[in-house]
């Protein structure tokens, strides 16, 4: 009973985490030339001219402060491909704003002379972590840290970033945990699953000097599943309302970070993840292999007894039979403790070499906590629990699941 009201209650909890809009998604990058920061206060004879003459002072000053050559102004008008405004108060014949400027790189490369083949770092998972309030959290929920790296146009960087959107199943699997976890296993799965062969934390420790006042930023590159330390920085925003232009410019100096790490030859893939050389432990390879045997020594006994029913069978003539459709696999789930990663390789390992089980998958990472396994079975909810007590777990039934335990 106790088992079945714990079950109803943690379903719902999974789902709550996953469910919702909390994802957000990357912007698309481009290779075109990206100047933010700018800043404009002009006039003109009403609000429309005052905001062309402002988007195009900005321009001016975004091609000086990339070292352009001088242009006349509709030449340099016809450079520019996009103006983001990232602040901006219009009046009747005023206008002040923080601009960005986009200039297309095909048109504006000829005139700042060519960069030539630059040298592009190896996909590398990007997990921001925001420390605010005594919590640390990555993906759990939306927060500007993660919003800062979703808007960040990325095309131009040297760094190749893989920014996930936080949506659905990432935000359990993707938690800050995950940072701190040394099993290559758990990672090369992650990886794997981004098609990355790296992975950076770019984490910003937030502190408030009072509600509503300014926010302290201090900002730390790390890299690698051991988080080796590159460099760090700090930032002060006046208010909240200047929170998103602080965080926008940490991110831009990240990336000074990490393309001065890859310059360096600091970002060099961590040959521990190559799934290709990975191997699991004498022991772990000791529990698959007595796994695999104890399943066929089942099919072996399975079909002797078959075969000895069929003999004491009378052979007498019978209306045809049509043979027996094969069994049908049903898919379930596994909630089992994992308090390391040890344990949940065990787990993986006793499961995976019950009768009856044709595939295994994780479907939930917690080391510490409770992981979650997708199991094909070839029988009944009921069969799958007997089985499993066979091996030596205690089992508690549910919709679909099961709650295994030693």
């Amino acid at each position: 009973m106790i088992a079945g009201a714990v079950l109803l209650i943690v379903g719902p909890i999974l789902m709550a985490q996953v469910a919702g809009d909390r994802g957000i998604a990357p912007v698309a990058s481009t290779t075109d030339i990206e100047v933010g920061g700018i800043e404009v206060n002009v006039t003109g004879d009403n609000s429309n001219d005052a905001r062309q003459a402002g988007w195009m002072e900005a321009a001016r000053l975004a091609w000086k402060k990339i070292g352009g050559p001088e242009i006349a102004d509709n030449r340099l008008d016809s450079l520019v491909s996009a103006i983001v405004v990232e602040e901006e108060q219009l009046g009747p014949r005023r206008y002040i704003a923080t601009l960005g400027v986009i200039f297309d790189r095909q048109r504006a490369g000829a005139l700042l002379g060519g960069e030539g083949e630059r040298a592009r770092s190896a996909p590398l998972l990007t997990l921001p972590v925001l420390i605010s309030g005594g919590a640390a959290t990555m993906f759990e929920t939306r927060n500007p840290w993660q919003r800062a790296w979703a808007e960040y146009q990325a095309g131009a960087s040297a760094i190749d970033y893989v920014r996930p959107t936080g949506a659905g199943g990432e935000s359990l699997l993707l938690t800050y945990g995950q940072t701190g976890r040394r099993s290559r296993l758990w990672w090369n799965t992650i990886l794997d699953q981004y098609s990355a062969a790296d992975v950076i934390i770019p984490i910003a420790d937030l502190r408030w000097e009072w509600p509503g006042g300014p926010v302290e930023g201090r900002f730390t590159a790390r890299y690698g599943p051991n988080q080796r330390y590159l460099s760090e920085f700090r930032m002060r925003a006046a208010g909240p309302a200047e929170l998103p232009r602080m965080l926008a410019q940490a991110v831009r100096q990240m990336n000074t970070i990490y393309t001065r790490a890859l310059a360096s030859g600091q970002l060099t893939p961590d040959p521990t993840l190559a799934l290709g050389e990975f191997e699991l432990s004498p022991e772990i390879q000791a529990l698959i292999a007595a796994g695999r045997q104890r399943e066929a020594e089942e099919r072996a006994r399975a079909a002797a007894e078959a075969q000895s029913n069929a003999l004491e069978t009378s052979p007498a003539p019978a209306e045809p039979v049509a043979p027996a459709e094969p069994q049908s696999t049903a898919s379930y789930n596994v909630q089992v403790a994992t308090p390391d990663a040890a344990a949940f390789d065990a787990a993986l390992a006793n499961v995976r070499g019950a009768p009856g089980v044709r595939s295994v998958a994780t479907s939930s990472l917690a080391v510490g906590g409770t992981s979650v396994l997708r199991v094909g079975f070839a029988g009944e909810l009921a069969a799958f629990a007997e089985a499993l007590r066979a091996r030596g777990w205690q089992v508690s039934e549910g919709s679909n699941t099961l709650a295994i335990s030693r």
